[in-house]
């Protein structure tokens, strides 16, 4: 079915507030993402995280911060671990945090390429010798300069690729993350980036992760409610085995507590702290409420690249 499809026939049929909430019960942990904190050097208006210059709605965790989570998920059968912001760069430790996770797991960094990320080259480069890899995922919003600088600033976007032949000369694989628009061709858009990956020195099937509208947050958009009934009509088991947490979780500093949250889509509601330990978390039902789960629901959308 397609996603435009799904969208309006569940849509439709979730819309009984009699219903019981649907919920995924999380089966395994996949992925472990780590939040580095909401400090970013760019202030882009359309951040689902409203990362900013000395923001601290969420804050640095230092390397002692995640070693016991990264100890406690290698026993739970962690396959990669995953850092997000804010600029995970903007992190004083963030190389030491690389440098022991990579002895353990392959990593993934999603970073804008920025000043942040350029100013670490020199120290990166020892990190391709780690016994596993370490893959980095570019914001690259849309496939013009213009369009991409209006809301990153003014020569990021040549920055932002220049800083990608940079690490993929030294041996690091590269995808990019761009912004989605109503009724796109998502092909044409996808093929628009070749001409700059060419640029880049970057293969032609780097890959494109594409994310729609998420909303800022603390925001709450009018979606349907996802019950019951949508999870087991409009999703098959296996489906729901795809969704971000069913197979992984996100590790936050906040209020200086280091805590559980179900994906990392949802650290700016409450409901969804699971708890301080992995274990616990993965005991957790997670409710289908928040208006970004939907978007997960009727859009497929996903973080991970598992």
């Amino acid at each position: 079915m397609q996603n435009s499809q799904v969208v309006k026939e569940s849509g439709e049929g979730c819309a009984d507030a009699g219903s019981r909430p649907g919920y995924i019960q999380p089966h395994a942990l996949k992925e472990l993402w780590f939040h580095t904190g909401t400090v970013c050097n760019l202030c882009c208006p359309f951040c689902l995280e409203g990362s900013r210059p000395g923001d601290d709605r969420l804050q640095q965790p230092s390397l002692a911060d995640l070693k016991p989570f990264i100890e406690e998920s290698l026993a739970l059968g962690v396959q990669q671990f995953s850092f997000t912001g804010g600029e995970p760069f903007s992190n004083s430790e963030v190389i030491e945090v690389l440098d022991y996770a990579l002895d353990r797991n392959p990593c993934l960094v999603l970073t804008n390429a920025t000043e942040p990320l350029a100013g670490h080259l020199g120290r990166l480069a020892a990190l391709i010798e780690k016994p596993f890899a370490l893959q980095f995922r570019v914001s690259l919003d849309y496939p013009n300069p213009e369009k991409h600088d209006a809301g990153r600033g003014r020569g990021n976007f040549n920055l932002a690729l220049k800083t990608m032949r940079q690490i993929h000369r030294l041996g690091f694989t590269v995808s990019i993350a761009r912004q989605s628009a109503p009724n796109e061709d998502v092909d044409a858009v996808n093929r628009a980036y070749q001409p700059f990956f060419e640029e880049a020195g970057l293969p032609a099937e780097t890959p494109i992760v594409v994310f729609p509208e998420f909303h800022e947050p603390g925001s709450h958009p009018d979606v349907p409610h996802i019950t019951e009934h949508c999870m087991t009509t409009y999703k098959s088991a296996e489906e729901r085995d795809r969704f971000m947490c069913s197979f992984s979780k996100m590790v936050v500093k906040k209020g200086g507590r280091m805590r559980v949250y179900a994906c990392t889509l949802v650290d700016d509601d409450e409901d969804y702290d699971l708890g301080g330990s992995l274990h616990e978390a993965m005991e957790v039902r997670v409710m289908l409420q928040h208006h970004r789960c939907y978007t997960c629901f009727a859009a497929g959308a996903s973080c991970s690249e598992l």
